[in-house]
């Protein structure tokens, strides 16, 4: 479908595919990749990146909800799928139609989807999930854990949990937590076909911590957070639109909401059509910019939401219709994800998730 719009995101997938391929490389091919495309897969659109990753090996696309699973079944019947949040009670049904592979968070919860699938005449594919200190989702009980691994509804094929990341001897402390549970529930007469606790910073910096199962998020996409592993992975994404209009404007004069920024000189001020309601940090004012011919172009003035001013006045050749680089890779004086994160003082992670669906994708290889 043709790209009726200037401010478009570029998904490059044979770089997905290759850091697929360098992320299974890295953990052998005794561990499990299960690629996790959560947030319209970190913005780069889930349902389009989902055949690289098919192809490149993934054991499950993992989501965070069932809406997002339901619009990956939509488009690929047949392909396991995982859901890493909690699904509530009242909607359970439908991750049963779904065959989906559920999280399930405490007793009352594996409970509650048993008795929806034993009413369905099967068996709900589950993973329970333990808390070993995240403190977000789970139970720390491994009786609780015994009982929900016993419920007649449930096809328990794996069991996991989620690093804090706060410090070495906190993480050793989680991952000897879940090897705990895990001994006592097969000593139990419980089996796990997948056991996994590594995250994309956690399956490079320990690789104890791989288990048989990884899930990589972010370093799917080229973004890295290692403080001891390397991995030479590619940034998938980028951003670009063009200049809408430009304005000459006088020494003094003031741009956008409230005259916050006024020009220091005769400047030449482009508008372009991208605004926070595209997922632009709206903190960017007067420290990002665009890349225009090469250049660097500060935003100045208050964003809108739709659109906001560049500062083109070092970049005489630029005129409207003319390219302008959002987020790049980092060459050509183009600002990477990492640069964007730093700036709008967040992580590389909320940079590309934010990114709303209005932009449209489009993918190249």
């Amino acid at each position: 479908m043709e790209a009726l719009r200037d401010t478009i995101v570029t998904v490059d997938l044979g770089r997905i595919g290759r850091n697929m391929d360098k992320i299974r490389n890295m953990v052998g091919p005794d561990v499990a990749v299960m690629p996790v495309i959560k947030a319209n897969g970190y913005g780069c659109g889930a349902v389009g990146i989902a055949p690289t990753l098919m192809e490149h090996g993934a054991a499950y696309l993992a989501v965070a909800t069932l809406t997002e699973a339901i619009e990956l079944r939509n488009a690929y019947p047949d392909y396991p799928v995982f859901i890493l949040g909690h699904t509530p009670a009242r909607f359970l049904e439908h991750v049963v139609d779904g065959r989906f592979t559920q999280t399930v968070i405490d007793y009352d919860h594996a409970k509650a989807l048993s008795d929806v699938a034993l009413a369905k005449g099967t068996k709900a594919t589950v993973h329970l999930k333990m808390d070993t200190g995240f403190h977000r989702l789970g139970t720390s009980d491994k009786e609780e854990l015994l009982k929900m691994a016993k419920l007649p509804g449930l096809n328990v094929e794996g069991i996991f949990s989620h690093l804090a990341l706060a410090s070495e001897q906190d993480d050793w402390d989680q991952y000897n937590m879940l090897c705990d549970a895990i001994d006592y529930l097969e000593a139990n007469g419980c089996t796990f076909k997948y056991k996994h606790i590594a995250d994309s910073i956690s399956l490079g910096d320990y690789p104890e911590f791989r288990m048989n199962m990884v899930r990589p998020g972010a370093l799917v996409f080229g973004l890295t957070s290692f403080s001891r592993a390397h991995l030479d992975v590619e940034q998938c994404m980028g951003m670009q639109t063009r200049i809408s209009q430009i304005h000459e404007i006088k020494a003094g004069e003031g741009v956008s909401y409230d005259y916050l920024w006024k020009a220091q000189r005769d400047s030449r001020i482009a508008t372009v059509p991208v605004g926070y309601a595209d997922g632009y940090p709206r903190n960017m004012r007067d420290k990002g910019y665009l890349t225009v011919h090469g250049v660097k172009c500060p935003t100045v003035g208050v964003l809108c939401m739709d659109q906001l001013m560049i500062d083109v006045t070092d970049c005489p050749e630029a005129k409207e219709g003319d390219a302008a680089i959002i987020y790049g890779d980092g060459s050509g004086n183009t600002m990477s994800i990492p640069e964007a994160a730093k700036l709008a003082g967040t992580n590389k992670n909320e940079i590309i998730a934010r990114i709303l669906s209005r932009p449209p994708r489009v993918y190249v290889k």
